[in-house]
């Protein structure tokens, strides 16, 4: 990892956990997390949008910060079911992730959609995880790079706060599957990412670059030992308090 950024550990609880469950999680997680020794390590908790406003009080006291995990492209209006990015920073929402996978395939989600998304999250104060990755048909007709960099440069906003943007690379087939790719594989990724936000953002800026995708605490370490790996989004590990914060722990 390099020095270049602080490590950032996101937690995402999908769509998990109900409110006295919630409660109990995030309050068991901050009282874990005091007891570790001072690291300079960011985290995060998504939560499902239920859960917002109980696990932001919960964190209330603590250095752990609060993310969602969607919002809406537009200010305000007509959109039945959806949440704002304003509404989100109004619960104290610091964080909010766009252009999962999951999101992606079960509802569509396109490229200038989550640019939208990030146009509208970052103009009302939030930091944007945009998650990146290739299915498993595509890395096998070896199209990983060229998906990965097609999502990037068409994900983000032409205007766009490169402080408050955070990429994501999420292979799709390892998702929850209890498979990674290799740390060379990792390392290639994250590499042509660097690459292409270097030639996007002139002058370069340390832009973290995180690894999703059925990250443990056995592999944790490895994979955040990568040059340009610069922290991790973790899903199923982040609902055990002793595992997602073993991960972070595996900062170095």
């Amino acid at each position: 990892m390099t020095n270049a950024t602080r490590p950032l550990i996101a937690g995402n609880w999908k769509m998990n956990v109900l409110r006295e469950a919630g409660d109990a999680l995030a309050r068991a997680l901050v009282n874990r997390w005091q007891m570790a020794e001072p690291r300079n390590v960011e985290l995060v908790l998504c939560p499902p949008s239920t859960l917002l406003s109980t696990v932001g009080n919960a964190l209330e006291e603590s250095t752990i910060l609060l993310g969602a995990q969607d919002c809406h492209w537009e200010v305000e209006g007509a959109h039945t079911g959806d949440i704002s990015a304003s509404m989100l920073s109004d619960l104290g929402c610091r964080f909010v992730i766009l252009g999962h996978s999951e999101r992606r395939g079960a509802y569509g989600e396109t490229d200038k959609k989550i640019a939208a998304k990030v146009g509208a999250a970052q103009a009302a104060g939030l930091k944007t995880i945009v998650c990146v990755g290739e299915s498993l048909a595509e890395r096998n007709a070896g199209k990983t790079a060229e998906i990965v960099e097609s999502q990037l440069a068409s994900s983000l906003p032409e205007e766009i706060f490169p402080e408050d943007t955070v990429i994501a690379y999420e292979p799709i087939w390892a998702i929850g599957s209890g498979k990674t790719p290799n740390i060379d594989e990792i390392s290639y990724v994250h590499e042509r990412i660097r690459a292409a936000l270097n030639k996007r953002f002139q002058p370069e800026v340390a832009l973290p670059i995180l690894y999703g995708g059925s990250v443990t605490v056995g592999n944790a370490a490895e994979i955040l030992a990568i040059q340009e790996v610069h922290g991790a989004l973790v899903g199923g590990a982040s609902l055990d308090v002793e595992a997602f914060c073993t991960i972070a722990e595996s900062c170095s």
